[in-house]
C-alpha cells in the first residue's frame, strides 16, 4: 500500500502525519443502486434509440413533402447525448483517476 505524506510539517521540518491511500470499497446496499444505474443506462439507450429513429423518420417526411430540414440537427443531438450518456462511467474513471 503506498502512503500519502501530508504536507504538515513542524519548525523542525519532520513530519507531522502519514495517511495511507485507501481502495474504495462499496458501501452496504450498494448492490440496490448499481441496479438503478442499470436500469436508467438501458432507459438511456432506448430514449436515443427512439430519438434517432423518431428523427430519421421525421427526416424522411421533410424530404418527401419538401419541408424545412430541421431533423439534422435532431440526429446530430442524439448521437451526441448517445457518445456522453454512453462514455460517462469511461469519462468518470479518467476524472476520478
Amino acid at each position: 500500500m503506498s502512503m500519502i505524506l501530508l504536507a504538515v510539517q513542524d519548525t523542525y521540518g519532520t513530519v507531522l502525519a502519514q495517511v495511507g491511500n485507501p481502495t474504495p470499497e462499496a458501501p452496504p446496499g450498494s448492490e440496490k443502486i448499481l441496479q438503478l444505474v442499470r436500469y436508467l443506462t438501458w432507459f438511456v439507450l432506448l430514449s436515443g434509440i427512439c430519438g434517432i429513429t423518431y428523427a430519421g423518420g421525421k427526416f424522411a417526411w421533410e424530404r418527401w413533402t419538401g419541408g424545412g430540414l430541421e431533423s439534422p440537427k435532431m440526429v446530430a443531438g442524439a448521437m451526441i447525448g448517445g457518445v456522453v450518456a454512453t462514455s460517462a462511467g469511461t469519462i468518470m474513471n479518467a476524472v476520478i483517476g
